[in-house]
């Protein structure tokens, strides 16, 4: 049996990572052994046990309760209390997701100890080296053996960087997690108020365009000024930004409280374009068919933007405008992130190593 250290440390990892964890758990029991190492990175009050029993997410069995910090005051401190759990553990891999601080300190620990680093979502790249989560991608990629692709993009970026060996293309993880959560949507009770007419789904809350005061109120100045209604689920701090800047709203904008991930898929299913500056958001956008207007100059999910599913239009008012306004999607839908088979894959390469 082959022992796997898994390490997380925040909301959406947590999401990714329950798909490897039910597939050991009911296919491949006898083959893996997981311990799921939570570096406490984001502190998140909405990992309450309703979280983890509503998505049948396995609870960590680690917590390293690392906490909030500067970059290298966190990453150091996780790379010191990873080190202690791999040299106990002494596992066959450890497995690390995304482009998070836990992603790089993880991989770095293990790397040092001769122990393979599984990278899964390998070869992601915005090209904008002053986005922490692009350093760590690529820092991570770099150090890994398994590098886990979900689309050719991703793997031509690594062969670019004279990355050939270990490279799998196996489609994208949050695809499977999506698929297996949209079963389960009526069988979780939900207080959220849905428009009946068309409305805009957005989201917002990159520092980029949060802390910048111009670029927030270009982009709340777009959205007031839409030709549809739009919902706009909202962080305080985002709220409180806002307020201090004076940013004015029309009652074409209703502004929600942060939603779980269940709400966001329902929101997700409901709408007919989504404005986000989230990475994952355009993924989900493109998973449910809707039109995806990008408020960023780069995005790391390329292939939306050439298949015509996708525009980037940063934080320009007239050209968030402009796109509400007239953007259409592609009618063709190209199957670019795989067939929900992701976890499956990883294991069936893993098994063979």
């Amino acid at each position: 049996m082959k022992k796997i250290v898994t390490i997380v440390g925040a909301r959406p990892q947590f999401i990714k990572a329950a798909v490897i964890s039910r597939l050991i758990k009911s296919e491949y029991s006898e083959n893996f052994q997981e311990i799921l190492v939570h570096t406490g990175q984001h502190y998140d009050q909405n990992m309450s046990d309703v979280f983890f029993d509503e998505m049948q997410i396995p609870r960590p069995d680690i917590n390293l309760e690392i906490g909030s910090g500067s970059h290298g005051k966190m990453t150091g401190r996780m790379l010191e209390k990873i080190e202690d759990v791999l040299v106990k553990e002494d596992p066959h891999f450890l497995m690390v997701y995304g482009d998070t601080n836990s992603t790089i300190a993880g991989a770095l620990a293990a790397s040092k100890l001769h122990i393979p680093v599984i990278h899964v979502e390998a070869g992601l790249r915005s090209f904008n080296m002053k986005m922490p989560e692009e350093q760590n991608r690529i820092l991570t990629d770099h150090i890994s053996n398994y590098l886990f692709c979900p689309t050719q993009t991703a793997i031509d970026n690594l062969l670019k960087e004279g990355i050939t060996e270990g490279v799998f293309k196996t489609g994208d993880i949050m695809l499977d997690a999506s698929l297996y959560y949209r079963k389960l949507l009526k069988t979780i009770e939900s207080k959220l108020s849905i428009p009946q007419k068309k409305f805009i789904l957005a989201t917002l809350h990159r520092a980029e365009n949060t802390d910048d005061p111009e670029k927030l109120n270009n982009i709340i100045s777009a959205l007031s000024e839409s030709s549809f209604p739009v919902v706009l689920p909202i962080h305080p701090r985002t709220r409180k930004m806002m307020q201090n800047i004076g940013v004015k709203l029309s009652g074409n904008v209703n502004l929600i409280d942060p939603v779980g991930f269940f709400d966001m898929l329902r929101l997700e299913t409901a709408c007919s374009m989504i404005v986000t500056d989230s990475g994952g958001v355009q993924k989900e956008a493109y998973f449910f068919k809707k039109p995806c207007i990008t408020m960023r100059e780069q995005t790391e999910w390329v292939e939306t933007v050439e298949s015509g599913w996708n525009i980037l239009v940063g934080s320009d008012k007239d050209k968030i405008l402009d796109a509400i306004n007239n953007f259409k999607s592609s009618e063709i839908y190209p199957e670019l992130y795989g067939n929900g088979n992701a976890g499956q894959e990883i294991l069936d390469v893993l098994l063979k190593v």
